[in-house]
């Protein structure tokens, strides 16, 4: 049996993985052009790339921001969401999820997520609903959609609107359709460590007409579309993205087609070797999730199956090994500082918004997968998923090195 590295024996890899973010003379030349150009603001190259991107996932407009988190704020404060109102969110997502619905006066409201897809449980969510709900964010989590069959069946049945947060699922689809465009509006994300980068950035799409109007002016300091450039008609915010970042996004899009095939084969083949391995839960997968985008590779390890290292010790096994990798988040969002605070005033709005009249207390708030998932989730980088099949060899044979030591 060899040595673990971790205990001074040879490492399985010590060759480097694909960097990120991955950029030639194409991206070069684009900012030189931009540069050049004396063009900086919102022109060509924006509108460019809102008509493309909208087109790759088959949507009918598209709003660029500067960051998805924006992009999220946008969607849920034109369709609607405001002071008063509950938003469904699931327990296991990033800051941003949350910080968007609390940016529009709203109460983020936990739900707990599947076990085997890291994403919003449906079910769970239609216990949540009440006469205060008015949507539901359902994230895809590392890039694989939700159940929005589901979702848009209580949607229609509650009168709830949906804002997808995409921002880990470019070029992902559903029965055929690309998310960001199931629901009423969706937001993507471009900051550094996404699929497709300007560094930040973000974009809002939806097929509704009116709404991507109300997005656009929201997003524009509250202008009007042909309006005088001191019409403004509601309350805005400059959220506006640079040609320089459009111009980048524009080339990244055009690889991200072949990056998105080869990512989704690399990790094909990791789910067939690694769920050979005790312990090792791979995510499920949905027949109706016609392309997968991956954001992570992500798997469950259950030390209690194998009798063996606890996942701290896999991880750090694994990165001697040269396979770099992560647990997941340390606690579920509701756990975060920000949620364990009330109390009464301004300063603790929009929980003690006299307009909402209901009863939040996050400490009471419990989501058992979603804290399982935070004490079992392993997570390695898409860029990994850019390598050759010899490179994701290398991935197996140090998982079977490891977890032999039992």
């Amino acid at each position: 049996m060899a040595e673990l590295a971790i205990n001074g024996g040879e490492p399985v890899r010590t060759k480097p993985w694909p960097a990120w973010p991955l950029f030639d003379e194409a991206e070069e030349n684009a900012l030189i052009e931009v540069l050049r150009s004396g063009r900086w603001y919102y022109a060509d190259k924006v509108k460019e790339f809102e008509k493309e991107f909208a087109a790759f996932q088959d949507a009918g407009f598209g709003i660029t921001v500067c960051n998805g988190t924006a992009a999220l704020e946008a969607a849920l404060v034109c369709r609607g969401v405001g002071a008063g109102d509950e938003v469904i969110i699931p327990a296991y997502t990033f800051q941003a999820t949350a910080d968007a619905v609390l940016r529009a006066n709203a109460i983020p409201v936990f739900c707990d997520v599947e076990l085997d897809t890291f994403n919003l449980d449906a079910e769970a969510a239609a216990v949540l609903i009440t006469d205060r709900t008015k949507a539901v964010v359902p994230v895809h989590w590392a890039g694989l959609p939700c159940d929005m069959d589901r979702i848009g069946e209580l949607a229609a049945e509650h009168g709830l609107a949906v804002v997808e947060d995409a921002c880990h699922s470019w070029g992902s689809r559903w029965k055929g359709k690309g998310t960001g465009a199931l629901g009423d509006a969706g937001g993507f994300s471009f900051q550094l460590s996404k699929n497709i980068t300007a560094g930040e950035g973000g974009i809002v799409l939806t097929d509704d007409e009116e709404l991507a109007a109300l997005m656009r002016a929201f997003v524009n300091c509250g202008r009007g579309m042909d309006d005088p450039w001191y019409g403004h008609y509601r309350l805005g915010s400059n959220y506006r993205m640079t040609e320089f970042q459009a111009a980048l996004l524009l080339v990244q899009l055009g690889r991200l087609e072949e990056q998105a095939e080869r990512r989704a084969e690399n990790a094909q083949y990791l789910n067939g070797e690694l769920s050979r391995i005790a312990g090792v839960h791979i995510v499920r997968e949905d027949e109706r999730v016609t392309r997968r985008a991956y954001h992570a590779y992500l798997l469950r390890y259950v030390a209690a199956e194998c009798d063996g290292l606890s996942r701290e010790e896999l991880i750090e096994a694994l990165s001697a090994e040269g396979i770099p990798c992560w647990g997941s988040y340390s606690e579920p969002l509701y756990r975060n500082p920000l949620f364990q605070r009330s109390g009464d005033g301004p300063e603790y709005c929009p929980l003690s918004c006299p307009y909402y009249g209901g009863r939040m207390d996050y400490s009471e708030v419990e989501c058992p997968n979603a804290e399982r998932l935070c004490r079992e989730a392993i997570w390695m980088s898409h860029s990994m998923l850019l390598g050759t099949r010899e490179d994701m060899e290398d991935i197996v044979a140090a998982f079977h090195k490891v977890c032999a030591q039992e």
